[in-house]
């Protein structure tokens, strides 16, 4: 996902724009986005191996698209809290000597998020901004994958994570009525743990880099 980082290159150009500012103390915004959810997940460290991994074996969590909602609160005309809220499923599939291979089926995550959030610009105009957080991964009724239930694999567990978030975007007003258009990027940096146990038993867990980035767009209302 290095193309990534491009949206945050003309964000920072974007910064020197004049511009001005779209809040008060106490307003809220509302926005409705498209999301593209690109994890990572390759493999960290192997803590537990009773199943004899390669050598050379390595994973990769499949993007996703979805729906979400954000709720931001102005504490002061530069400073808002915002929080975002939807779910996000996921495979996760082998890379290097395990390429091909099925590892986890259809992780939802639940990516609870607060961001402390700093605006440029002034009343009326584009506003770019920054933002740094943290944030709480909660993982649902993940399976194991195809390749580690013919292992033997009878369950798998993803633990529920702490991170941290970075964030940066932009709000562009369409209208005197409060509604804007936001583009936002946020690159999360999440280490979790999987486990795959047969019968009860515990015969593999790794530790991953999921460093997700991120991207949304859509529109946005303030109150």
């Amino acid at each position: 996902m290095k193309k990534s980082v491009v949206p945050f290159a003309m964000l920072a150009a974007l910064l020197a724009v004049p511009g001005q500012a779209m809040a008060q103390s106490g307003e809220v915004h509302f926005k409705i986005l498209g999301t593209l959810v690109a994890p990572d997940g390759k493999i960290r460290d192997v803590k537990l191996d009773r199943i004899g991994l390669p050598a050379g074996s390595q994973t990769k969590a499949n993007d996703n698209f979805v729906p979400t909602v954000a709720i931001e609160y102005f504490l002061a005309d530069s400073i808002s809290v915002e929080t975002i809220a939807g779910v996000t499923q996921h495979d996760v599939d082998g890379r290097g000597a395990l390429a091909g291979a099925g590892l986890v089926s259809n992780a939802k995550i639940v990516p609870a998020t607060v961001t402390l959030k700093y605006h440029f610009g002034k009343a009326g105009g584009i506003r770019p901004y920054v933002g740094v957080g943290p944030s709480y991964f909660i993982f649902i009724n993940e399976k194991p994958g195809a390749t580690t239930r013919t292992l033997g694999a009878t369950s798998q567990k993803i633990n529920d994570t702490v991170g941290a978030a970075l964030q940066a975007g932009v709000d562009v007003p369409i209208n005197d009525k409060g509604m804007f258009v936001s583009v936002d990027a946020k690159r999360y940096f999440m280490r979790p743990l999987a486990s795959w146990r047969a019968n009860g038993v515990e015969v593999l867990r790794t530790r991953h880099e999921l460093d997700p980035w991120v991207i949304s767009a859509g529109l946005g209302f303030r109150f």
